[in-house]
């Protein structure tokens, strides 16, 4: 498998050909285009992912270890069919609307002013995750391990406590009615 490390692309189109397969360590990609790429068996290492737009390329087994996404466009993306050994990343100002993380152990992951609308978080492992402001309207949350997760500044979520582990999770005051909506109750805060 090729080996590419230390390497900034930057301004690349990666629609037109077909990406590179091999190994990508400690490169940066700035303001690239991903879009319905085939990211299929490539291994990004600690990698950094800037202005880019990834969406809806195609993530069989893609391995993202320690990867960190900077204002990209990361919609649709299938992120459980990545390998899923080691799986780690992070996100800052990323719009990942209409993504799924089904079943992905995340312990520890970070989302950061990102708009995670309608995303599956189904049976996920989210303990001692951090959203930090952000949109999570729509965001499916079932049989998910919420043990330790910030959700203190994070907004139009819904979670049911009967169906998810929310043991010691954090939330604010103003996010109480996320976690009672399924029982159609009003809430005043007066």
């Amino acid at each position: 498998m090729h080996l590419t490390e230390r390497q900034t692309f930057d301004r690349q189109d990666f629609t037109a050909a077909a990406f590179p397969k091999g190994e990508y360590e400690l490169c940066i990609f700035k303001s690239c285009d991903f879009s319905n790429a085939d990211l299929s068996d490539v291994k990004f290492i600690e990698c950094e992912f800037s202005d880019s737009n990834l969406s809806l390329a195609k993530l069989s087994n893609t391995i993202f270890r320690d990867a960190k996404f900077i204002s990209c466009k990361m919609m649709g993306l299938l992120f459980y069919t990545c390998n899923s050994f080691g799986f780690s990343a992070s996100f800052l100002d990323c719009n990942l609307n209409h993504s799924s993380f089904y079943q992905r152990k995340m312990k520890g992951i970070s989302f950061k002013n990102s708009r995670l609308g309608e995303v599956d978080f189904t049976e996920c492992d989210l303990t001692n995750a951090v959203f930090e402001n952000c949109d999570l309207l729509d965001a499916t949350f079932d049989k998910t391990i919420l043990e330790k997760a910030d959700l203190r500044s994070s907004f139009n979520y819904s979670i049911n406590p009967a169906f998810n582990k929310i043991k010691k999770a954090k939330f604010s005051l103003k996010g109480l009615p996320g976690l009672l909506n399924q029982y159609d109750i009003e809430i005043d805060a007066g």
